[in-house]
């Protein structure tokens, strides 16, 4: 046994595929996840001891733990191939503590793509563990915790148990209410759009059509219409035979690739095009990146390692997209286009996510994909083609039409070579084709109509999640890694809503706001919060020393928490009263926030002291007694649907029941979604589906 090798990975998925790749010699597990961490019972940083972290062993992980040993111990060499990150240095770090693997030997294997070639490449030049990247992570880490451990329990006492406070997370919830309160202070201004709709007079046998010309001007300088009496101004000083073409002017206009995506620029993507929360795009990247099995193929790893900053892409992506391109769409749309990372250094040990094998079209494997997975994966593929193809061209026209003092502009254009967009379609409104008729210096157009709008300004609109993760990207706080939990948090917390997939602040969230900007200013800072990010890349690009950073962080926070521990009052906050009465005395029910989440009490309290669960319905009926199916929660947190009428009825379904009976056994459909189907019976010895 002890010439077989033993290679360990973070998830079973990931390890399923790769045992595949390298055959009987070795024996591929899983770590799932984090094996070590900070206790989650207590601080865990001895700030004494220069703050240092006091791990143990993740509750819960001592089979795998178990396991691990067992197989290390019998194993001729062993290979950590964790993920090739911060976090995934980590867990490699930490694995070998408990395997007692010298860090410094050569045991750490990284890859971007989990294909056979990359996987059996990478075993053949292991590398030490990087402890530049560990403490990085470590420092990330570290201060987290100072945040969370010590500003929230102040949060708890002071306003509601159950909040918390991040280092990130405070920023973000920062960001979205500063939007909501310059939504509430705006004050809309009126403004007037006046368009001339004109016709040309033919040239020969052309017959014209007419276009629309903007006012823009007014005695050579730029013209706002205010009020409906300045527009009446206007319209009664134009007249309707008084226009002239002052100059036309055209030319080509280029419309560039983008780059490959980053994590960030995915979700951004994925969100504007594919309505995915930043969640699910992580998700079924994740899924992507660990493998599936496409038929004819094997199990594979369709796209690159899906958490990375960096648009830079290898020498042999680059070879084989441009012989792809040759052959599928000719020379023609070959571009030549170079991309720059906006941070340099950090990360870029990555590449941008791409497809692992650039001729496995979407199309081609779209039978062994989910309709998600398809989606994602053609998104990724066509804008890495397409960063490589030619630009669009377009002709562009351009007209100033003058009418006594006023001038009117109007603009056209019409695609001359679709280049990139060939396989990438990121038209907008700008790009759609509106040419302008035939036109020159000197003609007289026609006015066939004279149109006034009143419009109003908006005010900024809120965040959606792509925007969100946009104006954090820019702003530099976090890394676009944590952006999805990010938000997933501020929800649970309820410091957010999501109203029609835009971000609105809650009170409570704008409360918990107010305290931070007020008590620990630093930390809802975005600049602030930037120049933290920088000094924690420092650690990884500069070797700088992580303890000193995290001290000259704490050293402030100390402060700021003794400060606010006296300063702040309790707050309170009004119940939420539902529409529910309570069936002992009759008074309305109200929300209430206890230890194990939300609950409904009365709200006549302390004259009535009836509490119940809040209780999530399905708007389905139980087959067996009529009552309504409720979701309920098994006592390991699953999700089930039960009958409302438990004890006396005991009807359950696992999957969400729906409004339509089985065609077959009469049984409720209940969602399932797979490749072929949607719904599936209920009854399991049924097996339809639709």
């Amino acid at each position: 046994m002890a010439d077989k090798h033993l290679v360990i990975v973070e998830s079973p998925s990931k390890a399923k595929t790769i045992g595949k790749f390298l055959g009987s010699k070795y024996k591929v597990v899983a770590s799932v996840g984090h094996i070590r961490d900070l206790p989650k019972s207590k601080l865990g940083i001895n700030i004494e001891q220069n703050f240092e972290p006091e791990y143990i062993s993740i509750r819960g992980k001592g089979d795998v733990i178990k396991a691990m040993k067992k197989e290390a111990k019998d194993a001729g060499k062993i290979y950590l191939a964790t993920d090739p990150d911060r976090e995934g240095e980590a867990i490699s770090w930490h694995i070998a503590y408990l395997l007692g693997i010298d860090e410094k030997e050569p045991c750490r294997i990284v890859f971007n793509e989990i294909t056979k070639g990359a996987i059996q490449n990478a075993v053949k030049h292991p590398r030490a563990i990087d402890k530049k990247l560990v403490d990085a992570q470590q420092a990330r880490r570290v201060l987290d915790r100072l945040v969370g451990y010590k500003i929230s329990p102040l949060l708890w006492r002071k306003v509601r148990r159950g909040l918390s406070a991040g280092r990130v997370q405070s920023a973000a919830l920062k960001i979205i209410c500063d939007r909501e309160k310059a939504i509430l202070a705006f004050i809309p201004k009126e403004y007037w759009n006046i368009t001339a709709i004109l016709l040309n007079e033919a040239k020969g046998k052309e017959k014209q059509k007419p276009f629309s010309a903007k006012l823009s001007e007014y005695q050579g300088k730029k013209l706002t219409v205010t009020s409906k009496t300045e527009a009446d101004k206007v319209l009664s000083a134009l007249d309707p035979k008084g226009y002239v073409i002052r100059k036309t002017e055209e030319k080509e206009r280029i419309k560039k690739p983008n780059p490959p995506f980053t994590t960030s620029s995915l979700q951004q993507e994925a969100s504007n095009k594919l309505n995915f929360y930043t969640k699910k795009t992580m998700l079924i990247a994740q899924q992507l990146y660990e493998g599936i099995e496409i038929k004819g193929h094997g199990t594979i790893g369709l796209v690159t390692y899906i958490r990375t900053d960096s648009v830079r892409i290898s020498e042999e992506a680059q070879q084989a997209v441009t012989e792809y391109i040759k052959e599928r769409y000719s020379s023609t749309y070959l571009g030549n286009n170079v991309f720059s990372n906006k941070k340099k250094d950090v990360q870029d040990a990555h590449e941008a996510i791409r497809p692992s094998i650039v001729t496995l079209h979407p199309d081609e494997i779209k039978d062994s994909l989910t309709k998600d997975q398809y989606n994602l994966y053609r998104l990724i593929w066509s804008r890495f083609v397409a960063s490589r193809m030619t630009s669009a061209v377009y002709d562009s026209v351009s007209a100033e039409i003058a009418n006594g003092d006023y001038v009117f502009k109007a603009n056209g254009s019409k695609l001359k070579f679709d280049g990139y967009l060939k396989v990438y379609n990121n038209i907008n409104e700008e790009d759609e084709e509106k040419m302008l008729p035939h036109i020159q210096e000197g003609d007289k157009p026609n006015q066939l109509d004279l149109q006034n709008e009143q419009n109003f300004t908006q005010p900024p609109s809120r965040y959606s999640e792509a925007s969100l993760v946009k104006d954090l990207e820019e702003k530099d706080i976090g890394r676009p890694s944590t952006y999805a939990p990010i938000i997933a948090t501020l929800i649970e917390r309820k410091y957010i809503t999501r109203e029609k997939k835009m971000l609105m602040p809650t009170d409570l969230g704008f409360i918990v706001t107010d305290l931070m900007e007020t008590y620990f200013k630093e930390i809802v800072d975005a600049g602030f919060t930037a120049d933290m990010e920088e000094k924690l890349d420092d650690i990884e690009v500069k070797n700088t020393e992580w303890k000193a950073i995290v001290a000259e962080f704490y050293k402030i926070l100390e402060e700021e928490l003794k400060i606010a521990d006296e300063a702040i009052e309790k707050v309170t906050i009004e119940d939420e009263l539902t529409d529910e009465l309570c069936e002992l005395c009759g008074k309305q029910m109200a929300i209430k926030h206890g230890r194990f989440g939300e609950f409904l009490a009365c709200s006549g309290y302390p004259d009535c002291k009836n509490t119940k669960p809040i209780v999530s319905k399905t708007d389905v009926k139980c087959p067996d007694c009529g009552k309504d199916i409720i979701v309920r929660k098994s006592k390991k947190g699953r999700l089930f649907y039960g009958c409302s009428g438990y004890p006396e009825c005991n009807k359950l379904y696992w999957n969400k029941p729906v409004d339509k009976k089985c065609p077959n056994c009469n049984s409720l459909l209940t969602e399932k979604k797979t490749k072929t189907s949607s719904y599936m019976c209920s009854n399991s010895e049924c097996g339809y589906k639709e």
